[in-house]
């Protein structure tokens, strides 16, 4: 009997679902086509996280049941329950770059509306303009568990993948340079007193634009050319130097790299919340901060009424 968590298991179950949601239009309709592949997704990322271990796609409870079963420590009739959709996606951002479980969220909890709700249709979001959307994500979990696109939909149907992935591409091209003009052109405007009355009332120079993530640096605008604010979350890795103070003491700095994820400039007003829209600005991916704080922080002891 195959084990619920094999992660070959969760994939060829991935394949099956996909096989399925790129069945012509006369096969099946567009929500249903939609609804196999939002569970693929799923499927996808319980496959990649229990590649690496299944701990991480199993449900934990008090008895520890779940954990158990899949460190392989208890086996017979008992049953394995892994982790919800939500939980999933978020552990896979944090582990397979650049995933959005914002935009795998959207997709799944359109399917939860579909499936639960009153909606008549499965989405809002256009068919030619879902499609995009869903594989950036889907070949990102594919591609963290060594598999390229024709495993996964056959040799066939790669250039369909290929289609949707390129112009989900031009989409985030043509979003950035919207953005970054509009910036562009509303600093103008401000300047030469020309901003319509109502965006005026809300728009000026000065104002900050910060998500309030964790770690910030400075960075280029790609805009105006003054200097903006890049942030993230997420550290990529730690480097450690130390540093001989005297003949009986050393210092030890701590330099993170933060993976980008949004970047906003005050002067311009300009805001890129995805990490592909940093990306394709020209923004680096990543960015070097000094985490000396957190690291001694962490090795401080913590002490408890236990």
């Amino acid at each position: 009997m195959t084990a619920p968590y094999d992660h070959d298991a969760l994939w060829l179950k991935a394949k099956m679902f996909l096989n399925r949601a790129m069945d012509e239009q006369d096969v099946r309709p567009f929500d249903e086509r939609a609804l196999w592949a939002t569970l693929a997704l799923e499927l996808l990322g319980k496959a990649a996280l229990s590649r690496t271990s299944p701990v991480l796609i199993a449900e934990p409870t008090e008895e520890g049941t779940n954990l158990l079963i899949a460190t392989g420590l208890l086996e017979g009739e008992a049953q394995f329950v892994s982790v919800r959709a939500k939980t999933v996606f978020t552990r896979c951002q944090r582990a397979f770059r650049p995933f959005s479980s914002d935009e795998a969220a959207k997709l799944c909890n359109a399917r939860n509306e579909y499936l639960h709700g009153a909606t008549p249709g499965f989405t809002n979001i256009p068919e030619d303009g879902w499609w995009p959307l869903f594989w950036r994500q889907a070949v990102i979990l594919n591609g963290a568990i060594d598999r390229d696109i024709a495993d996964l939909v056959g040799g066939d149907r790669e250039n369909i993948v290929e289609h949707h992935l390129d112009q989900n591409r031009k989409n985030i091209e043509h979003r950035t340079e919207m953005l970054i003009e509009q910036a562009r052109t509303r600093l103008k405007q401000h300047h030469a007193g020309s901003l319509p009355a109502k965006i005026a009332k809300q728009w000026s120079p000065g104002i900050s634009q910060t998500a309030g993530l964790r770690y910030t640096e400075n960075a280029h605008c790609p805009a105006c050319g003054k200097t903006g604010t890049i942030e993230g979350d997420d550290v990529e890795d730690r480097s450690l130097e130390h540093h001989q103070v005297d003949e009986h003491d050393w210092d030890t700095t701590v330099e993170l790299t933060i993976y980008s994820e949004y970047f906003s400039c005050s002067n311009c007003r300009l805001v890129l919340d995805r990490p592909e829209l940093l990306e394709t600005a020209g923004i680096d991916s990543t960015f070097a901060v000094d985490g000396t704080e957190d690291y001694i922080a962490h090795l401080e002891p913590e002490y408890g009424n236990d």
